[in-house]
Formats: C-alpha cells, structure tokens, sequence
C-alpha cells in the first residue's frame, strides 16, 4: 500500500474548530500526534526523535487504537515552516535541452556545470501547499522582434517538476556539511512544482539569474516522507565526468528510484525518474554549504526539474513543446504549449510501495 506502515509521512492537519496537529498519514487518514502549527519543534530534534514518532505511530496503528482522522475531514496545511528556499539545476538531461534551446551554437552545458551543482535562492514566502491556486503572474517580458518591453500576464506559464529535501537539524555558521552528514540533518523530501514565467525570466535574468520569473509560487506536497522509507529506493547516481572535487564525493548511493509523472488536466503527459538526477542531494546540501552558510530548521532545497533522455519523459513544458514549436496535443483534442487558465497540473511519484504526496495546482488569471 503506498501510504501504509512504510511509509508514514508527517504532515499538518487541521480538523473544522479544532487546532492544527503534527500527523502521520496512514492509507487515507491521519493519526493525530501533538498540537502543533507545523513539523519544525519535531524536525530540530533530530532523527531519534523522528524515528521515534513514527515507530510509536506504527505501534498505535497495528494495535488497532488509534484514533484516525479521514483525509476528506480534515484539512492539510503547509507541513512546515519554510526558512529558506533554495533551487538546483542538477539534471543533466534538463540542462543540456535548455542549453540547445538557448545557444543551439556552442555547448549546451556552460563550462561549470558538470562541476558544481548550480543554484540559485528562491523566496521561502511563497512556498504553498498542494492545492493551493496559482495566480498567473504579472511582469515585463520582451518577446524576439519587439524594440521594447511589455508589462502584462505571462504568456509562456510553465511547471517544473522536481524533488526536493527539508533540513530538520539545523547547522553551525562556519562549519559545511559534507555529503556524509546528509542523513544527521536532513528530515525528508517533498514533491516539488516550482512554477515558472518563462518570458518574464528571459528578459529579466541576465546577468543575476531568475527572480520574478520563479518568485510567484512554488507548490510542495502536505506530506513529508522520511528518509527512513526511501531505503530502499537508493541506487547509484548516473556517473559523473570529470570526477567531483573532493568536498563532493561520497561513498554511499543517493540516488533514488523515484518513479514520477506529470498529469495535466487529466491526462498524463511526462513520465520520468529521480534516479537519472546528476547531482544528488547530499552533493547539494555539501555545496551549498560549503562556503560556510549554515542551514536552518525548515529550509528546503529543491533538484530542478528532472527530465529523462525520452521525448515523454520530461518534466517542463518548455522541453515536452521545445519552446512552443511543437504543441503538445491531449487527448481532449486541444494543444498547448504552455498553461492556459484553468489547467490544472499533478505531479506523482512513487518508490515500490511507498508514494510521495501528490502536489496538485490549477491556474487562476492574473491580476494586473
């Protein structure tokens, strides 16, 4: 069952009249653990206590009394406190298309890549929870041809389908987390939508990178699952070419056989794995820290988007359209290219019998 006693994820619940609690959802309900307004007061404890919670939850489960909640009676909320946010670029794949879009004459990957993994911070503010409504954002663009730039909706509204991991044991200021430290800090991970203007973050991300384009929204799923249950999804990550700085390396494999999948209103139209995933998340946490910046209970570090090497097995619609050039046709007959209003996005993912919490999104006009 992909919601059952292996798996076990946290979450915020919140029942009619009643204050939120710290959950664990089991099949389609939650047990309720303790009053609490998000996950970050268990997340700072450390991994004792976490594996503690879901063991006494496990027990209370299989003695049969515990008092679940139904999921249709109560309401999820964002499951924690989001500190800082920040986005990788860390598929191969993804870059390389984006690269061939971008500067069809010279190399798709820029001459750093294959040796950092490339980020950029987000705005924590705007992390929401599954099934919150996306607002169409508003911005200057300025389309190929046009002496000057426009203000108006976006006209190029795209998703990014990523993963992304929640640190629970916050750091030193000073002190880098290398990759063998993953597990003492690192709570779970979380689906990850970060919705993305891709006018407005043409015109406006050079030479900083993106801001606006990306700021608006950025969607997480209501249910962390913890490292604990991806056990068994761990595998070898793709080889990497040069060898990593040392800083980077690692001896244990990270990479997780996640099998996941884009819906768009309905239909299905990208299947890909987080296994394929270049960088992988200990190697982004070591990076990002490296310098010395310390993280924070609640920060959330997401993959970029995961795309595969197959034509329906990409996460953006700016690679399953190249850029609008080949529409995208469903199976009610329309095409799109990018979102339109009213489009409602799913991302799913799966490892064996353990599923990721879905992160569902639907597009609302914009409001300039």
């Amino acid at each position: 069952m992909s919601f059952g006693l292996d798996n076990l994820p946290f979450g915020i619940v919140r029942r009619p009249g009643a204050e939120p609690h710290a959950a664990v959802r089991f099949e389609d309900a939650a047990l309720e653990l303790f009053p609490a307004p998000s996950l970050n007061g268990l997340m700072a404890q450390g991994p004792e206590a976490w594996a503690d919670a879901r063991g006494h939850a496990r027990e209370r489960i299989e003695r049969g009394d515990a008092d679940l909640v139904p999921l249709a009676e109560a309401e999820a909320l964002l499951p924690f406190e989001v500190a800082d946010y920040v986005d990788f670029y860390s598929s191969l794949e993804h870059a390389t298309n984006l690269g061939r879009m971008f500067r069809p004459d010279s190399d798709p990957l820029l001459p750093n890549w294959r040796h950092l993994p490339v980020g950029y911070h987000g705005r924590a503010g705007t992390v929401v929870v599954d099934g919150t409504p996306v607002v169409r954002p508003c911005g200057q663009a300025k389309p190929p041809g046009e002496d000057a730039p426009r203000f108006g909706p976006s006209r190029r509204l795209d998703i990014e389908l990523e993963l992304g991991f929640v640190v629970g044991v916050p750091s030193r200021l000073g002190e880098p987390v290398p990759p063998e430290r993953f597990r003492n800090h690192v709570f779970g991970v979380v689906l990850v939508n970060d919705w993305s203007a891709r006018d407005i973050q043409a015109w406006e991300y050079q030479p900083l990178g993106p801001f606006l384009g990306k700021s608006f929204a950025t969607s997480v799923g209501a249910w962390v699952t913890p490292l604990d249950a991806l056990e068994h999804a761990r595998v070898a990550a793709p080889p990497q070419e040069p060898k990593p700085l040392p800083y980077l390396r690692t001896g244990e494999h990270w990479a997780l056989d996640l099998a996941l999948e884009v819906e768009l209103n309905g239909e299905v139209v990208s299947r890909t794995n987080a296994r394929t995933l270049y960088w992988t998340m200990p190697q982004q946490l070591a990076h990002a820290t490296v310098n010395g910046a310390s993280v924070r209970t609640g920060d959330l570090f997401a993959s970029g988007t995961i795309s595969g090497s197959e034509a329906d097995s990409l996460g953006s619609l700016i690679e399953l359209t190249w850029a609008g050039e080949r529409p995208l046709r469903l199976a009610d007959g329309s095409e799109r290219t990018f979102l339109e209003d009213g489009d409602e996005v799913v991302l799913r993912g799966r490892a064996g019998g353990v599923s990721l919490a879905d992160v569902r999104g639907r597009i609302e006009p914009a409001r300039c």
